[in-house]
This record gives structure tokens, C-alpha cells and sequence, in this order.
């Protein structure tokens, strides 16, 4: 059993009976190759809401502040995450991020780069374009839902993988990716909420 298999049925035992989770669309989700997961930022729990949900282990970018906290970095470090550089270009990061998918994995993206104050989706930053238009990995949107109450159902919904192939075409814009990945997670948000 590995770290993060140990980890995640943790984190799932924890979590579980507090914030009870319905998941919808897991058949959304490549069982094998790259995939870019897209989702809203609610609350500080979403990664471990996400990471427990995913039935593939999903590997974050995550704030750099996290990882100079004692004990917490070297279990964020041990659970596939990496930092990132908030608010500027973080070229590791990004070549990290590349990498992930490049080697078929998941990569855990939160587009808004920090939790909604009101729980309304906001702009999303170029970044997930970016991973978006320079791999094949599959763009699979997904939206948290649920007010974070305790013993209040929490939804994790994972829409279909978003078609960029003209985008890739014609040699379309990271930001532009970025508003189609926004509009496919705010679609899922008002079908389920």
C-alpha cells in the first residue's frame, strides 16, 4: 500500500462522516493517460474532498506557502503535490505540471487560484489553458457543490472531457481555453446545485 493509498482512506475515514459525498459522472474520468481536473475553490477542504472523490490517485499544485509549514509540507509533498508561486509565472511549476500529464497522470487544478470568499465561481487564470493546449490530456471539469455544513451531503460532479481540438487547431489562447473550461464547470454547478 502506498502512501497516498493509506492517506486517502485516512482522509476518507475522517472526512466521510462529517461531510457526507456524493459523487456524479466518475465515468467522466480516463481510467489510464493524462488528465487535467479542473474545479471550483469553495473551501480549504476541496483538495482532500477532490483527492478522496477521484478514484485515481490526483496530483496538486499547491500554494509554496504550504510546504515550509513543519510536518503539513512534508505529508502535502507525499500525497503528489507540488508548489506553486502564487501570483506570478512559476516556470517549475509549470514544467512539473507538464510532466504529470506528459506521464499520464492526473493533474488537480483549481483555475480561480484561490478559494471563492462567496462561494460564487470566479475568473479563472490562464494557467489551466495553458496545460490545457500544450498536452493531449483529457480536460475533465469538475464542480464541488454543498455548503460545507456539518453532516450536509457535499456533491462532487465531473462533466465530460471538454473538447479543445479546435482550439488546439487554431492556435487558440490560454485564456481562451481557460473561459471554456470556466463556462463547462459553471454548467455542471447550475445542473446540480
Amino acid at each position: 500500500m502506498t502512501f497516498y493509498t493509506f492517506a486517502r482512506s485516512v482522509v476518507k475515514g475522517v472526512l466521510s462522516p462529517i461531510y457526507p459525498i456524493k459523487t456524479y459522472g466518475i465515468e467522466n474520468i480516463p481510467k489510464e493517460g493524462g488528465v487535467l481536473l479542473c474545479s471550483n475553490h469553495i473551501n480549504n477542504l476541496d483538495p482532500p474532498i477532490v483527492g478522496v472523490a477521484t478514484p485515481r490517485p490526483v496530483h496538486f499544485m499547491a500554494k509554496e506557502e504550504l510546504f515550509s509549514v513543519p510536518v503539513l509540507g512534508k505529508i502535502v509533498g507525499r500525497l503528489h503535490a507540488f508548489p506553486v508561486k502564487r501570483g506570478m509565472s512559476d516556470r517549475e511549476a509549470l514544467r512539473k505540471g507538464l510532466g504529470v500529464l506528459k506521464d499520464g497522470n492526473v493533474l488537480g487544478l483549481f483555475p480561480e487560484g484561490t478559494r471563492s470568499k462567496t462561494g460564487e465561481l470566479g475568473k479563472g487564470l490562464a494557467g489551466a489553458g495553458f496545460f490545457a493546449l500544450r498536452t493531449d490530456a483529457a480536460v475533465v471539469p469538475c464542480a464541488i457543490i454543498g455548503p460545507y455544513k456539518k453532516f450536509s451531503r457535499l456533491k462532487v460532479v465531473y462533466g465530460k472531457p471538454i473538447d479543445l481540438s479546435d482550439l488546439r487547431k487554431n492556435k487558440g489562447t490560454a485564456e481562451q481555453a481557460t473561459e471554456l473550461i470556466m463556462d463547462e464547470i459553471r454548467k455542471l454547478i447550475n445542473e446540480y446545485k
